[in-house]
């Protein structure tokens, strides 16, 4: 698998006219290497695969990463790797120039003088198609967060505080078998469900509130993602008819997920519903994103969408929201994989209305 990946990355750097690459995002580092871990570079020729770190790392990267020679750097890791770049005699290297800072780029371009250091690379391209291993990886990440929504339906009750469902629901995934949270764990309950982003606070929950909860779990370094809004007792006339407008919004968008499908599509089909109900006013971000090492990748569902096409054995979340200010809000995300047949979702649990005890 990872010496798939290098070839498919000695064939992007030809392709590009290179010598070389030096990768720095620690999320390509463990793509291509293997390794997981920080402070560490990759420098990939036509001929040589290096591992640079220091010695917290040797060990460790010597296990994970068989396929590369693992260069230990003593005075300073931009040093070593320029010692490393001029040795393997590259003339022209590229860089991920969204990962590597201004001074880093700079102090690297004086350590290795006679080299060409101006070609910026995306090489989060090669991790958009997801390879079967992957694919597994996220499939329990997925089933993971389903655990934790089981779990927290029995837990929510008044008189709670977000910050004690956040904390619940990350303490399940962790328990069966989560490296860490997706990213910082949103429960917004109440008015606060209009903040599409509404990371956990101490307030109380009470009778008759939305809970908003969008949380993932990481099952070794691939990411999940689920959002889920609840009624704690029962939903009043309102409440019902805004959560089963966003539901069918949801549906029309999984069901649009395709292959060859546009992301600019799939957002403006979901949007234009919302629109015909009254509501698209209060939906202001994308319909859904990519993930895999991140929590965040390409391709996406929005507006401003680059995707033209989805490829097969991509992930894309499905996410449509109705925020509105000093009243509330609701959400539901699924994780869907797009297949050869069209889109499987992979969250399993129920999105119909959950009206939780009181």
């Amino acid at each position: 698998m990872i010496k798939d990946r290098i070839k498919a990355l000695r064939r992007y750097i030809r392709d590009e006219g290179l010598d070389g690459v030096i990768v720095t995002k620690d999320e390509n580092v463990h793509y291509f290497s293997g390794f997981k871990g920080d402070s560490t570079v990759l420098v990939v020729t036509s001929e040589s695969n290096i591992l640079i770190t220091d010695f917290r790392y040797i060990e460790q990267a010597s296990k994970q990463a068989p396929d590369y020679t693992i260069v230990r750097q003593e005075n300073g890791l931009l040093t070593r790797i320029g010692e490393v770049v001029l040795a393997e005699r590259c003339f022209r290297v590229g860089f991920e120039g969204s990962s590597m800072t201004f001074n880093t780029h700079r102090t690297l371009a004086r350590k290795m003088t006679g080299v060409s250091f101006s070609h910026s690379l995306n090489l989060d391209e090669l991790r958009m198609i997801k390879e079967n291993e992957e694919i597994d990886c996220i499939r329990r990440s997925v089933a993971i967060s389903d655990k934790a929504f089981y779990d927290i339906v029995k837990f929510i009750r008044p008189g709670i505080s977000e910050i004690e469902v956040a904390s619940r629901l990350e303490y399940i995934m962790r328990q069966s078998g989560s490296e860490r949270p997706a990213f910082d764990t949103i429960v917004a309950s109440g008015k606060r469900g209009s903040l599409p982003h509404g990371i956990a606070t101490e307030k109380l929950i009470i009778s008759g509130e939305f809970v908003t909860m969008d949380y993932g779990a990481v099952y070794n370094g691939y990411h999940s993602d689920i959002t889920r809004t609840v009624c704690v007792g029962r939903a009043d006339e309102k409440q019902h008819q805004i959560y089963d407008t966003v539901l069918q919004a949801q549906l029309i968008g999984i069901e649009a997920v395709k292959p060859g499908a546009s992301g600019k599509d799939i957002d403006k089909l979901v949007r234009d519903y919302l629109d015909k109900e009254g509501y698209a006013k209060y939906f202001g971000h994308g319909l859904g994103h990519s993930l895999g090492l991140e929590i965040h990748e390409e391709p996406r569902l929005s507006p401003k969408s680059s995707c033209d096409s989805l490829p097969v054995n991509t992930l894309i979340t499905v996410e449509p929201g109705i925020y509105i200010p000093d009243w509330g809000g609701v959400r539901i995300e699924d994780t869907v994989l797009i297949t050869d047949s069209g889109a499987e979702p992979l969250t399993s649990c129920p999105k119909n209305l959950m009206e939780l005890d009181a």
